[in-house]
C-alpha cells in the first residue's frame, strides 16, 4: 500500500496500463463491422480539473452522469464530477469534490452508485485517517452542493486496504465491497458496512483472502443474485499454482459468497482460471436473467500476446449457472482489430448481447497508439450454439476521442452507450463518450 508520502504523479497505481509493442495477430473471422456514431461529450482538462477516469459512470433519475477521476483536481488526488445535459445540446461539467489525499481520501478509481435520495457512494484507494483508503458518501445539500461523509477509513489491518472497486447495496441498506490489499492474510478482503444508530457505519470483514486456492487480491466489485448470494473475482490464487500466464500464485478465480444459517458467509470458488481459459480477471462479473455469469480476463486465452505477458490477449467468459458451474470462453481476443487486454466489467442488454471495452487493440494506423491501437468498444452477439460474433463498435484514435478505455459501459433509456477513456482526448487526460446505434 502507498505510504502517507505517496506521490499522486504515478498513474493508476494498481491498473497495469501498458501501451507496449503488440505482436501481429490474425483477425478473428467472427469480427463484424457495424455503423455506430461515437461522440465525445467531455474531455478532461487534467491537472487543474478532473483527469484520467479509471471507472465507468452512473446516471441519476434526471439524466445527469456522475463519475470519478484518479488524478486531477485542486490537489491532483482525483475528483468526483457531474455531467449535466444542456438544453439545446452539449453537457456541462461540475466538479463536486477535489480529493486532497488526506482524511477525505484520494485516487478514487471506483464506479459510483446512487441511492433513491441522490446520495453517491464510492471508494478511494488512499487517504483516510490511516492513509489506506476510504468508503465515502456524498449527499446533496439543499440549495446546491454536496456534503462528504467518510463511512470508513481503512487501517490496512484486518479490515483491508486500498479498495479499487465500488460498493453495492443489499435490500436492507448495507454496503458490500472488496479491498485489494491487506486483511488478515495480506491478500485483500470482502467487507460489509452496516448503518448504525446515530449515523455511524460498522465494518465487518466477511472474507480475508489468503491468496491460495480461494483466491487473492480482489480488484473489482461484486454482484448479488436473487437469492442473496454474492459473486466476484480475485486476480490471483486458484488451484492452478503455476499459472502459465504469470509468475504468480494462480491465474485468479470467480467466487461465490452465500449467507449461512445463523450468520456468517461461506465462500466457494466456482471457477479457477488456468491460462487458456483466461487469467487475471480485473473486471467483475454480471448476471443474466437465467443466472449465468459473464466477465473478462486481462490475459490468457488462445495464442500469445507479448504486451500482456505473452500468454494470450484476454477473454470474455461465461459461467453457466448450476451447483457445478461450467465455464466457456465466448471470445478470445487476438490483439488486432478485435482488441486486447480488457480490464473493465461487462454490460448486458435485454437481448443478451454483451458489451465491453479493451485497453488496447483496434485500428493500429493512428500514430499516437501505433503499433498497439488505442482500445476498442465491442459487442458480442450470441449466434448459434456456442458461437458468439464480435462487433467492433468503435476504435479509439487518441485525439480527439481518447485512448485506453478501462471502465464499464452503461446504457441510457434510448439504448445509447456511455463510457470513459483514461488517456488522450483533446487535453490528454481522458474523455467521456457516447455511442449511438
Amino acid at each position: 500500500m502507498p505510504s502517507p508520502s505517496f506521490s499522486p504523479s504515478r498513474r493508476f497505481p494498481r491498473i497495469p496500463i501498458r501501451i507496449l509493442a503488440l505482436a501481429a495477430a490474425t483477425l478473428n473471422l467472427s469480427l463484424l463491422s457495424q455503423a455506430q456514431t461515437e461522440t465525445v461529450i467531455y474531455s478532461f482538462p487534467g491537472e487543474h480539473g478532473p483527469g484520467e477516469p479509471g471507472a465507468g459512470l452512473v446516471f441519476d433519475a434526471a439524466g445527469n452522469l456522475y463519475g470519478t477521476t484518479v488524478l486531477g483536481g485542486s490537489h491532483n488526488f482525483g475528483t468526483l464530477y457531474e455531467l449535466s445535459p444542456i438544453s439545446g445540446g452539449g453537457w456541462q461539467e461540475t466538479t463536486i469534490h477535489s480529493f486532497t489525499g488526506g482524511n477525505d481520501g484520494g485516487l478514487p478509481n471506483s464506479p459510483l452508485i446512487i441511492d433513491g435520495s441522490g446520495n453517491l457512494y464510492g471508494t478511494t484507494q488512499v487517504g483516510g485517517t490511516k492513509q489506506q483508503g476510504t468508503v465515502f458518501e456524498f449527499s446533496p445539500i439543499a440549495g446546491g452542493g454536496y456534503q462528504e461523509t467518510v463511512l470508513h477509513s481503512f487501517a490496512g489491518e484486518d479490515d483491508g486496504g486500498g479498495p479499487s472497486a465500488g460498493v453495492i447495496f443489499d435490500s436492507a441498506g448495507n454496503l458490500y465491497g472488496t479491498t485489494s490489499d491487506d486483511g488478515a492474510h495480506g491478500a485483500g478482503t470482502v467487507f460489509e458496512l452496516s448503518p448504525q444508530t446515530g449515523g455511524a457505519w460498522k465494518l465487518t470483514t466477511l472474507v480475508p483472502f489468503t491468496g491460495n486456492e480461494e483466491g487473492g487480491v480482489p480488484y473489482a466489485g461484486m454482484v448479488f443474485d436473487a437469492a442473496g448470494n454474492l459473486y466476484g473475482t480475485a486476480l490471483n490464487g486458484g488451484n492452478s499454482i503455476d499459472c502459465p500466464a504469470r509468475n504468480e500464485n494462480g491465474c485468479g478465480v470467480v467466487f461465490e459468497l452465500s449467507p449461512s444459517i445463523g450468520g456468517g458467509w461461506r465462500e466457494r470458488v466456482i471457477h479457477s482460471f488456468k491460462g487458456p481459459d483466461g487469467a487475471l480477471p480485473y473486471g467483475g462479473v454480471v448476471l443474466d436473467s437465467s443466472g449465468n455469469l459473464y466477465g473478462t480476463t486481462y490475459e490468457g486465452g488462445a495464442g500469445s500476446c507479448s504486451p500482456v505477458g505473452g500468454s494470450g490477449c484476454g477473454v470474455v467468459f461465461k459461467l453457466s449457472a448450476g451447483h457445478n458451474w461450467h465455464e466457456a470462453v465466448i471470445h478470445s481476443f487476438t490483439g488486432g482489430a478485435d482488441g486486447a487486454a480488457p480490464i473493465g466489467g461487462l454490460t448486458l442488454d435485454a437481448s443478451g448481447n454483451v458489451y465491453g471495452t479493451t485497453e488496447i487493440g483496434g485500428d493500429t494506423t493512428y500514430s499516437g497508439c501505433s503499433p498497439n491501437g488505442c482500445g476498442v468498444v465491442f459487442e458480442l452477439i450470441p449466434y448459434s450454439g456456442p458461437r458468439w460474433d464480435e462487433v467492433a463498435l468503435h476504435d479509439f484514435t487518441q485525439s480527439p476521442d481518447g485512448a485506453v478505455p478501462v471502465g464499464s459501459l452503461i446504457f441510457d433509456s434510448s439504448g445509447n452507450l456511455y463510457g470513459t477513456t483514461a488517456a488522450a482526448g483533446a487535453f490528454g487526460s481522458g474523455t467521456v463518450f457516447e455511442i449511438t446505434p
